[in-house]
């Protein structure tokens, strides 16, 4: 068995990793490159394999970076199934179609230069076309489900906490007579945050490969950047500015209107002030995005069900406003106000943030607050680095505002949330794969667990590949046996896969009772219900299997 690193090997972006057996060759995410034209042209290179060749891939989550060149890949020949979870799958159909626009209209524009300039036209990236072949091979999986891909390899997603839908994925791999297990982290999200649950914790694996984003990096406590962020809003209200925040349109988003909910609905201290202030979302795709995590309820934390339970939408409140079109966006720029805009795209590369940046940046009286991780290369990090004038739509900007950076927003895990979870092994896997980091980042954490566990992790390199040897792979096909063969565990797992296509029905019935008429609010509280049934079958699922998840981590 063979694993190549084909993206995210010296940066955070373009996640996408080959394991190939003697009989199969499958992905581990296909990502798209972002941070800067040098890095973005990394998209249009060929694959360093055969599209056509592979036979399945497994996605973590739907993000950009880890599934933005899912149409290209099919574009270039791919026609296999793409494993993610159900809710990833709701976020993909998100994800690619805005993805496709974008590349469109850029082609456009870049066309319409090159034309002018007597240069040839440019192709998009892939299309809407694309995205729609991309999306047709989906096929949705439950947390906690065991999935056979082929006669070598079994597969379950484990929740990873970053984003809604994304995993941690368990990957066993059978070649002869002996079985090994991967696990790829995916990205791992920050134990106690709103709305998510915690990132599982692994017991045994072979071999791991890491994602280490903030791998010399730790993040302050979130309630201390909830009050940082408060009091840069209160501030900024108070001498007349706005509050620009640029802000990832799946995760971030979510995120701060939850905070938001909380503070407009109950905390005393700031109401006086943000009483008639008003928070807009200006982004279709982060609007589309809250609407697919108010259907997810299901894989929400305790707290956040709770609000549902007591008849609280905690994506909501009266002062939020979502704006779709344009009109509704360039309005914002004309408004004197004072306000808050939430607008993605979060590292300020694309979308309506950076004509809100063009209006704003140049203002003392405002505010831009950055929340989320900023790539090499990317106007934001130009920001949070100090540059004092940047360039949008061809204009010279002078950076006036006010400029923060809330790391302790981020929905990656710090230093010590890495190393919390690689800590949860109760023995040293065969090999630690670092990715996902820029290379300091991956250097500096590889040192850390050395002098902290002696473990040795490989700093990945470029397109590298490794060769894992058969004598390190330890047998424990009994084992898998034991946890799979179990006639209740498998009946579980059977109605684990089932109950999810059924909801689709149970929702259509209903609509059907009530004439076609059904309102958006009782569709949403017959989803949770739905979804707290669901949840009451994953319990019964986690009571029968507590000692198949043991061996199955064996």
């Amino acid at each position: 068995m063979k694993i190549q690193f084909c993206g995210a090997s010296n940066t955070v972006t373009g996640s996408c990793h080959l394991i190939t057996t003697e009989n199969h060759k499958i992905l581990l995410d296909c990502g798209q490159f972002q941070g800067g034209k040098i890095m973005e042209a990394q998209n249009r290179e060929e694959f360093p394999f055969n599209p056509a060749e592979i036979e399945l891939l497994l996605l973590s989550h739907a993000h950009i970076d880890h599934c933005g060149r899912i149409p290209l890949l099919v574009k270039r020949g791919f026609k296999g199934k793409i494993y993610c979870t159900d809710a990833t799958a709701d976020l993909l159909n998100v994800m690619l179609k805005d993805s496709a626009h974008i590349h469109e209209q850029d082609a456009v524009y870049q066309t319409k230069k090159n034309l002018r300039a007597g240069k040839p036209p440019v192709e998009p990236l892939y299309t809407m076309q694309d995205a729609e072949d991309a999306l047709a091979l989906v096929t949705p999986v439950l947390y906690d489900q065991l999935i056979e891909l082929n006669d070598q390899m079994k597969m379950v997603f484990n929740d990873a906490g970053h984003i809604l839908g994304s995993a941690i994925t368990e990957l066993w791999v059978t070649e002869g007579e002996d079985t090994s297990k991967i696990v790829f982290s995916g990205d791992l999200g920050v134990m106690d945050r709103p709305i998510l649950r915690n990132p599982t914790i692994i017991k045994k694996a072979d071999y791991v490969i890491m994602e280490t984003t903030y791998g010399n990096r730790l993040h302050s406590e979130n309630s201390t950047s909830i009050k940082e962020l408060l009091d840069i809003v209160v501030t900024t209200i108070k001498r007349g500015g706005n509050v620009v925040i640029p802000s990832f349109a799946v995760g971030r988003t979510q995120e701060l209107l939850f905070e938001f909910n909380k503070i407009f609905e109950s905390d005393p201290q700031y109401q006086d002030v943000l009483a008639g202030v008003k928070v807009y979302v200006d982004s279709p795709m982060a609007t589309t995005a809250t609407e697919v995590f108010r259907n997810n309820a299901s894989v929400f934390d305790e707290e956040t069900k709770e609000y549902i339970i007591r008849g609280d939408n905690p994506l909501d409140f009266p002062n939020l406003e979502f704006t779709r079109t344009t009109a509704e966006s360039q309005a914002l720029n004309m408004n004197r106000t004072p306000k808050i805009i939430i607008s993605a795209s979060g590292m300020c590369e694309a979308g309506r943030i950076r004509h809100h940046l063009k209006h704003n940046l140049w203002d003392a009286r405002n505010s831009i607050v950055f929340v989320g991780y900023q790539a090499e290369g990317t106007l934001g990090k130009m920001l949070v680095e100090g540059q004092k004038t940047v360039t949008l739509f061809g204009e010279p900007i002078t950076v006036n505002a006010k400029i923060h950076n809330l790391e302790g927003f981020s929905g990656h895990a710090d230093r010590d949330g890495l190393f919390a979870w690689l800590s949860g092994f109760v023995k040293e896997p065969k090999h630690i794969f670092l990715v996902h980091g820029e290379m300091d980042s991956k250097r500096d954490f590889a040192k850390y667990v050395e002098d902290k566990l002696g473990y040795k992790p490989i700093v990945v390199e470029g397109n590298s590949e490794f060769v894992l040897e058969k004598d390190e792979i330890v047998n424990f096909q009994d084992a898998m046996k034991e946890a799979y063969d179990d006639e209740q565990v498998q009946k579980v797992r059977m109605t684990l896969s089932n109950i999810h296509s059924q909801i689709e029905n149970i929702l259509y019935g209903a609509d059907l009772a009530m004439g076609g008429e059904i309102s958006d609010a009782k569709l949403t509280n017959i989803r949770n219900t739905v979804a707290e049934l669901e949840k009451a079958t994953i319990s019964l699922g986690s009571a029968v299997t507590e000692e198949d998840r043991e061996a199955k981590n064996e």
